[in-house]
């Protein structure tokens, strides 16, 4: 009997279970999954034959020991910075381990002994980075092999609300971990490659550059750029080009009003508040402003980020998330700006339980064959079903659950650390992919 341990049983297993659950009943295998809240173990198992629902902590090595000795592979769902700890236990014991987050440099380092073990360790099987990869690939390696020479490649995508679920000025809610949204853009200055020059964007000036991308049948959005598009030129065999560039996708002027938040320090994650617990959401606001008796909250805002009277756009989105309330608190004693950020955003971009999420991923293609130039465009839209069942948990979970599939079945020879970016890898995920909807359109420009 095969067997997979899932480890995590968050809102992103939700596709990733059903879907081993499903391959598990067809083959006889068995699915374990693991969280320290046993109800969330049980909520993806159900009353499955096939599955079982356990809960212990999964950084504990002796609990979960004789657990990942059954398992033929081991899914890793749990948040990124705890992998390591979990995948240096799974190449010990000579077992396969899978992650939807990025490669670190401390399990990269384990491929010398993850291939003496004959182990696989596949990271980055999510959407961003996951599907994003595995796309790019199989565009560029095509492209490549009529003959083409990439000139340029840039690529993005956004986890955003549908648009018959789309009720707030903000053209926004909350589809993943709230914090790493508000953390955006903290990762230092941005780096890219634009037309053979080096770009740079500082932290406090990135939300003011951004990209205007239209999509057919699906409107305009704003990208605004990620961390390091530089690193990518390797990964994707693109040493030659002269534009490379990745960024994260929001629609139109989305940006520009979370640059207010930007400017007033609020995205700030390095420091407590006092009495934050008894802030109300205009007392948090007005503490970052300077102090003057005779003007109100909304007028100091208005002058220290130098929003005018005809900035309607800016005014009506600050002032739907009730930034300006009295009675409202933040409620959180020694809250970081950040923290009490998310607060303030989680009272209105809260999906409701029929709000329907959307995948939203975008690629673009310069390249010359023979003596022509040309461009080729590409994208991939996906929507949610209800607030439990979202694009971003279909589009995380699947790529995970096909090639825990190949795995379990034998499908894939490759031993050591990768990402998803090898045929072996992309060509059976993204057809699988296409058969849950999961599809890519192209066009030429």
């Amino acid at each position: 009997m095969k067997q997979a341990l899932v480890l995590g049983a968050g809102r992103s297993s939700i596709y990733l279970v059903s879907y081993l659950l499903d391959w598990a009943a067809a083959s006889g295998g068995k699915i374990q999954v693991v969280d320290v809240n046993l109800e969330w173990a049980q909520m993806r198992v159900g009353d499955h034959p096939n599955g079982e629902a356990l809960s212990f902590n999964a950084l504990d090595a002796d609990a979960r020991q004789p657990y990942m000795e059954q398992a033929d592979v081991v899914i890793s769902m749990l948040p990124a910075h705890l992998h390591y700890d979990i995948v240096t236990h799974a190449v010990a014991l000579g077992k396969d381990v899978l992650t939807p987050s990025y490669l670190s440099k401390a399990v990269k380092d384990l491929d010398a002994e993850a291939k003496a073990r004959g182990v696989l360790v596949l990271n980055e099987l999510g959407v961003d980075p996951g599907i994003d990869h595995m796309s790019a690939m199989q565009f560029l390696d095509r492209k490549r092999a009529e003959g083409a020479e990439i000139l340029g490649f840039e690529s993005f995508t956004g986890g955003l609300v549908a648009p018959e679920s789309d009720n707030n000025p903000w053209n926004y809610k909350f589809t993943w971990n709230p914090r790493n949204v508000v953390l955006a853009g903290q990762g230092g200055t941005v780096k890219f490659l634009q037309e053979g020059t080096y770009k740079y964007i500082p932290p406090h000036k990135l939300f003011r550059r951004t990209e205007v991308i239209d999509i057919p049948n699906h409107g305009r959005f704003e990208g605004y750029a990620n961390r390091d598009s530089l690193s990518y030129r390797e990964t994707y065999g693109l040493h030659n080009v002269k534009t490379i560039f990745r960024g994260t996708l929001r629609r139109k002027g989305f940006c520009k009003a979370w640059d207010v938040f930007v400017q007033l320090g609020l995205t700030d994650d390095s420091y407590p508040m006092e009495g934050s617990e008894n802030m109300s959401y205009r007392d948090f606001i007005n503490s970052f402003l300077a102090y003057n008796p005779h003007d109100s909250v909304e007028l100091k805002l208005k002058h220290y980020v130098n929003l005018r009277q005809d900035d309607d756009d800016i005014l009506e989105k600050l002032e739907s998330l009730d930034i300006y309330s009295a009675e409202k608190k933040i409620g959180i004693p020694n809250a970081t700006p950040a923290q009490a950020l998310q607060v303030i955003l989680s009272d209105s971009w809260a999906l409701e339980p029929e709000d329907k999420d959307m995948i939203v991923m975008w690629h673009k293609i310069n390249y010359k064959l023979g003596s022509e130039e040309k461009e080729m465009q590409s994208a991939m839209v996906c929507k949610g079903e209800n607030r439990d069942r979202t694009a971003m948990a279909k589009t995380v979970g699947l790529p995970l659950g096909i090639a825990a599939r190949l795995v379990l079945e034998r499908r894939l020879d490759l031993t050591g650390v990768h990402i998803p970016i090898q045929p072996e890898f992309y060509n059976p995920i993204l057809k699988e992919l296409e058969t849950h909807g999961i599809t890519f359109s192209e066009w030429e420009k």
